[in-house]
């Protein structure tokens, strides 16, 4: 951020190609690490930071697009092509016109507010470490979305599908480059050669609509000189980037290789549901205890056969929706688990989760207290229907569980989960049978045994089977 207010000093003199060219890198790497820290801090700072770039940054871009052009139209034409200096003529106009552009948004640049969170953002990215598996995650979630781009790119051969692919596979890299250290030391070169590829590609495409769109190619013979010109170096570009980018040695399989597989990549997912709720659940360690109690419940019901497991699916939902189950308090005491819900609704789709994944999650952690889900209320009824009871059955576990350290001090230290003939035994090792919190617990227990058909007794854990502390 510091650096951009050095090269807004630069660019102002003349706004030369370089200059322009060295602010804009300057502010495309301050909104993506913005881009990137919204997915795991929900300050709004990141997006107003992000924002304020967005006109400057917008207006660079077009000014270096007609830079750019005016180089293309000198390497594609030759020097005495009549066509070549009428689209230079036409770019220089451009240039001068944008420039105007430029200077005002420079003028409009709050350097002040800039410099204001230049100083607070540092710290909060400090909360999270370079190369953290939140990042990975991140990193996951962009491979994936570039890499179903591919196919239509190839296929269609459509230069929009192409520049989807070049947007998508920036954003890989810049969360690589800005997070994974580690990973960028050794993908730089390969990035950057990729993202030059999809570029000349962009700008070729442009270069033959401005040609086309402002009548410059009316000869027949100068079209065909020019279409064969900039074919050639479009099929050079395609073809080199087919060899580094199809294949099973291909940089797609080089670079999923480097970022986590199988638990470890849902463990990444946890871990940047935790970094992005520590940011607002005033009390991470009861969310850690409540998540315990929750997996032992589901995993017991599960044993009993009360509860379908859905391939673990049910036991991830229930999992992030514990996590986050408290992050509605940073809209205050009042409701905070309809607070809960919308804000989970609003996350970004995890690696290898569906929309409705995370919106059961956001239902079952709303329901952690408050009123219960009625049949024909807005709540359950907005999800399929062969998700509605499985997702009452997460909210009863939920709701139980959050009541077991409704103190918030670790009373209840641990559970156990047994059958006993036709209903279920939860044991609690610390529990009073004879307190307010036992009395919240036994309150909170009807929705499980609603959803699951099976009445639910709480008692206190038998002194022989409480665990020994290890020395």
């Amino acid at each position: 951020m510091g650096r951009v207010l050095k090269e807004l000093d630069k660019a102002a003199k003349d706004l030369a190609p370089d200059p322009v060219h060295d602010l804009r890198v300057a502010l495309r790497r301050c909104r993506s690490v913005a881009e990137g820290f919204r997915s795991i801090d929900p300050d709004p700072s990141w997006k107003k930071m992000r924002k304020a770039g967005k006109e400057l940054f917008s207006s660079l871009g077009d000014l270096r697009d007609a830079q750019v052009m005016m180089t293309w139209t000198t390497k594609i034409g030759g020097k005495e092509d009549s066509v070549t200096q009428a689209l230079l003529d036409y770019f220089t106009q451009q240039e001068s016109t944008l420039k105007q552009q430029v200077e005002d948004s420079l003028a409009e640049f709050d350097r002040k507010q800039w410099t204001r969170w230049a100083s607070s953002l540092p710290r909060r990215a400090a909360r999270v470490p370079l190369g953290s598996e939140a990042f990975q995650c991140i990193a996951l979630e962009r491979w994936t979305q570039a890499r179903r781009l591919q196919p239509a790119a190839l296929k269609s051969d459509n230069p929009a599908a192409w520049h989807r692919l070049r947007i998508a596979l920036k954003k890989f890299r810049y969360v690589v480059e800005n997070f994974l250290p580690d990973h960028h030391r050794d993908w730089v070169e390969a990035l950057k050669r990729i993202q030059d590829l999809l570029g000349d590609l962009h700008d070729l495409d442009l270069l033959w609509d401005a040609a086309v769109r402002l009548r410059m190619l009316t000869d027949p013979d100068a079209r065909r000189r020019w279409e064969e010109r900039i074919q050639s170096e479009h099929r050079a570009r395609i073809e080199e980037y087919k060899q580094a980018m199809c294949g099973q040695d291909s940089l797609w399989s080089q670079w999923r290789t480097g970022l986590p597989r199988g638990d470890e990549a849902s463990n990444a997912v946890f871990r940047k549901f935790e970094v992005w709720a520590s940011f607002l659940d005033p009390d991470s360690g009861h969310s850690r205890r409540i998540m315990r109690f929750a997996l032992q419940l589901h995993d017991g019901l599960v044993r009993m056969s009360m509860l379908r497991e859905d391939s673990a699916r049910s036991r991830d939902v229930l999992r992030a929706a514990a996590i986050l189950h408290d992050v509605g308090y940073a809209d205050g005491n009042k409701n905070h688990h309809k607070a809960t819900r919308r804000l989970v609704r609003k996350l970004d789709v995890p690696f290898a989760w569906r929309r409705l994944d995370l919106e059961v999650a956001a239902m079952v952690a709303g329901y952690h207290r408050g009123a219960l889900p009625r049949p024909n209320g807005k709540g359950l009824a907005i999800l399929p229907p062969d998700t509605r009871q499985t997702a009452k059955q997460l909210s009863g576990i939920l709701r139980l569980a959050n009541a077991l350290d409704r103190d918030h001090n670790g009373t209840v230290s641990s559970i156990k989960i047994e059958k006993a003939g036709d209903h279920i035994v939860i044991y609690a090792a610390g529990l009073n049978p004879l307190s307010k919190l036992a009395e919240n617990v036994a309150a909170a227990r009807y929705l499980l045994e609603m959803s699951c058909r099976i009445p639910i007794m709480i008692k206190p854990m038998p002194r022989a089977s409480r665990r020994r502390p290890t020395r």
